[in-house]
């Protein structure tokens, strides 16, 4: 290493200087709170925008003055192959009002044809009218929803790219509200919605600001963080805030009243993000990125004035020397990474374990339904696992390691998952319940686990990547889900072998725990090359800890 690397002095040493964790970092924790609430509305909001009852049933005007039992019993033929007995898709072809007049009851003879005037709905489920029932998506058309929910992936893929161009090129304050409008213009006018086609339009370009209206001002956060404080900070901002959203989103829906009524008052807030520029600075890497040296110094300055510290002079004149000598090697990229037959696996690896994680993180949301329970409460409860499993992995992700809780942890969801499908009831929640608090661990170690691979030269590129395979995949996540209608227990057994799969590549990922992360390609290389099937954190002590060497490895032999 020469004298001029060993001297250069980064941006966290002027951060180090102005307070590690004073009142500006708490503020900048406290910044996250709209995003985190934003990006919870405009991911989760659609779910209940198109969630219709499964008790539902032709609607036939004649019989409008009756009880809707009664309508039901006259109108919808016995049909024991269904979950509910009775057809939900066709009615018996009569003179209605004859019907009434002489007082008859339904005959398995009576011809039947399919439901003519629309259908009605159970309403003790889904007590009000959503875009599913109002436009009839049901019976033939029952697979529509998940066609509108897989637009907004598709253009979440699309986000990625083009959020990340705006990102590098303007800025990621400038992307962070551009994302979060996008979210807040497109996410209102879906009230405007007259058909499938209208619906699947303004839902991919809400989903062009996921996950980035959430992700860029996370990435400005951490930047005014030092490294030691980063996990706690942002698992304890995640925890409380992302938690809350999750838990009092479907309350807010309930107490709308109408989809359209709850697409407004969970879209036009997030225009809100306008005024980010008043509480959330600009990142200090895409300054220095851009060469304006002297703003990334004043943010630092900015940091030191709030928690009441001083930079010292010759520190930012060193600082200032240091990043106009420094110039990034264009010519790296992610192609690097495949270059590298080791370093290649293990990208391919890391991209299908958070992939089959991200899926199965979904499709559990989406299958809350299926658990023959409220909906409302389900989806309370099982969002309210994001509180405690999130400070919880926190503490035992270093302990334990990344590779054997994430083995440990989606062999649980696995099982819980089949055995869901043995259940309904509290039972059925309860199983759920825990499988979600086990997946939530293993998302946020997966997502930990990318950047810890990836050298730095590509760590933003190639995190971006792996999370762009995920959205692709994520498109058939709403069909699997619909497998439902054809045989009830199928998604939930996908779901365990999609646990299953992302199990078995934790173990051919390399473990990170108490390991510093690979600063060149060469170093990630070597960590890939040694990789051990049977490597955990917990078994014996790598050999370097008794020579006093700092954060030492962990193996196995």
């Amino acid at each position: 290493m020469t004298r001029d690397v060993k001297e250069r002095v980064e941006f966290d040493s002027l951060l180090t200087a102005a307070g590690e964790f004073g009142r500006y970092q708490i503020l900048m924790a406290l910044a996250m709170f709209p995003f985190y609430t934003f990006v919870v509305f405009v991911y989760f909001t659609q779910l209940f925008l198109t969630e219709v009852s499964p008790n539902h049933w032709c609607w036939v005007p004649e019989l409008e003055n009756l009880t809707a039992m009664e309508r039901r019993s006259l109108v919808a033929p016995p049909d024991d192959s269904t979950r509910f007995g009775y057809s939900k898709c066709r009615t018996y072809d009569v003179d209605w009002t004859n019907v009434l007049h002489t007082a008859q009851t339904p005959n398995k003879s009576w011809p039947t044809i399919p439901c003519q005037n629309g259908w009605e709905f159970n309403k003790s489920e889904i007590p009000y009218p959503t875009i599913t029932s109002e436009m009839g998506w049901v019976c033939e058309k029952d697979s529509y929803p998940a066609s509108a929910q897989s637009a907004f992936f598709v253009g979440s893929i699309v986000g990625s790219f083009f959020i990340g161009f705006i990102a590098d090129r303007y800025g990621r304050l400038k992307a962070t509200i551009i994302s979060n409008m996008m979210g807040c213009i497109f996410g209102t006018l879906s009230v405007l919605s007259t058909n499938l086609y209208d619906f699947m339009a303004y839902r991919f370009f809400t989903g062009i600001a996921y996950d980035s209206c959430r992700n860029m001002a996370y990435l400005i956060v951490l930047e005014f963080i030092v490294p030691k404080h980063r996990s706690v900070i942002s698992n304890v901002s995640f925890a409380i805030f992302y938690s809350l959203a999750l838990v009092v989103l479907p309350w807010i829906v309930l107490a709308s009243g109408h989809w359209k009524i709850a697409a407004l008052v969970t879209s036009v807030p997030i225009g809100f993000s306008l005024f980010t520029p008043l509480f959330l600075p600009e990142s200090p890497k895409w300054l220095l990125s851009k060469g304006r040296i002297d703003e990334a110094v004043s943010k630092a300055q900015r940091v030191a004035k709030i928690n009441r510290k001083t930079i010292p002079k010759d520190l930012i004149e060193k600082f200032k020397t240091s990043a106009s000598q420094c110039e990034e090697d264009k010519d790296i990229n992610i192609l690097e990474v495949l270059k590298r037959p080791f370093l290649r696996r293990a990208f391919l690896i890391i991209i299908l374990q958070y992939t089959c994680v991200s899926v199965t993180f979904d499709a559990l949301f989406r299958s809350i339904k299926q658990l023959d329970f409220d909906f409302f409460i389900s989806f309370t409860l099982i969002s309210f696992t994001e509180f405690p499993s999130t400070f919880i992995v926190g503490f035992i992700m270093d302990i334990f390691g990344r590779k054997s809780l994430v083995f440990v942890l989606l062999t649980i969801c696995a099982i819980f998952s089949v055995m869901t499908t043995f259940f309904s009831g509290w039972p059925s929640l309860v199983c759920a319940f825990t499988m979600r608090f086990m997946l939530n661990m293993a998302f946020n170690i997966s997502m930990q686990w990318i950047p810890e691979i990836l050298p730095a030269a590509v760590r933003a590129s190639g995190t971006s990547i792996v999370h762009i395979c995920s959205f692709i995949i994520l498109i058939i996540s709403p069909y699997i889900v619909y497998l439902e209608v054809y045989v009830s227990w199928l998604p939930l057994v996908i779901l365990a072998c999609i646990c299953i799969v992302g199990a078995l590549t934790a173990l051919f990922l390399p473990e990170t725990a108490n390991r510093e992360m690979p600063q060149t390609f060469d170093d990630a290389e070597e960590m890939v090359k040694n990789l051990k099937l049977w490597d955990f954190t917990y078994c014996t002590r790598n050999r370097k800890q008794k020579k006093g060497i700092e954060n030492p490895g962990i193996v196995c032999d």
